[in-house]
């Protein structure tokens, strides 16, 4: 049986739909001695020429991920207008519609129930991955009357070419920035920058400092501070909460929210804790009169 270890009383304690509680708050997560030596002991990182080599093949690495794994990989993320109600609250009337961006769409799983819970949205969503966007497209709840999809590399890719400037209430970026180098991370932030109307926000969730995907790496995955790579050439950034904000307000943005989001899934039969650490925020671009997200 598996349930959710709630000791640490210096986090709010959330509980959550499926009966389980997380914890939330700017507390980074407290290594164990043994967890804080194989994290000390990991310093050798891959050579500079490994490195340009999964750089360059970032694109094709991804795509032959979701080769592998087709729409099967990823739960579809129905807690996202849970956690994030300015999904559901930014509207200025009841019946108002919606543009969001989702950026980095990967094959829909926040996408479309999004778009099934709120009839009243319409939404662009983009991809690294041209195999992703394909499927999306083959989904049977995609329509081009509520949702325009397209391949995007958000470091260098205008996306003024296909959104129009200032015109998006919403961005999602959800377990996408933590996959780029962290050199470009700041590009991605200044590109959806130019789509977002003033006021508005990006809401952000995304891998934190210490999760238990972090600890799992064997040694030689290494690249950098707090970041990755898996075997399939994939890779992944742990995100700190001073890291994150610096980040977005180099960019221009305004920080409203910024926290760590902490989950430990215990099996008491196995006598196994899977800590899984987060980092949630919500980002918005300056406006000039008051307004709300």
């Amino acid at each position: 049986m598996f349930q959710e270890n709630t000791s640490d009383n210096c986090l709010n304690i959330i509980p959550t739909e499926d009966g389980a509680f997380q914890k939330s708050g700017r507390s980074a997560r407290i290594l164990s001695p043994e967890e804080a030596e194989k994290l000390a002991k990991d310093q050798v990182l891959v050579s500079e020429f490994k490195q340009l080599k999964l750089e360059k093949e970032a694109q094709k690495n991804w795509d032959l991920f979701y080769k592998r794994n087709s729409t099967n990989f990823f739960k579809d993320r129905h807690w996202t207008t849970r956690e994030f109600e300015e999904l559901k609250g930014c509207r200025e009337f009841a019946d108002q519609k919606l543009t969001i961006l989702e950026a980095g769409c990967g094959v829909g799983n926040c996408l479309f129930p999004l778009l099934e819970e709120d009839l009243n949205i319409f939404a662009y969503a983009c991809d690294f991955s041209p195999r992703a966007v394909e499927y999306v497209k083959k989904n049977a709840l995609y329509s081009t009357e509520r949702c325009q999809v397209f391949q995007c590399d958000l470091t260098k890719d205008d996306l003024l070419k296909t959104i129009p400037a200032d015109s998006v209430d919403v961005v999602t970026l959800i377990f996408v920035l933590s996959a780029v180098h962290p050199d470009k991370m700041h590009l991605v932030l200044r590109n959806i920058y130019k789509v977002l109307k003033p006021g508005k926000c990006v809401l952000f969730r995304d891998y934190g400092l210490y999760d238990h995907a972090m600890l799992r790496f064997k040694s030689g995955s290494k690249l950098g501070e707090n970041f990755y790579v898996r075997q399939d050439g994939t890779r992944s950034f742990f995100f700190t909460e001073e890291f994150l904000s610096q980040l977005f307000k180099a960019e221009g943005y305004e920080q409203v929210v910024n926290e760590y989001v902490r989950r430990e899934t215990v099996n008491r039969k196995e006598d196994l804790c899977v800590p899984r650490v987060f980092l949630q925020g919500k980002f918005q671009k300056p406006f000039s009169k008051t307004s709300s997200c």
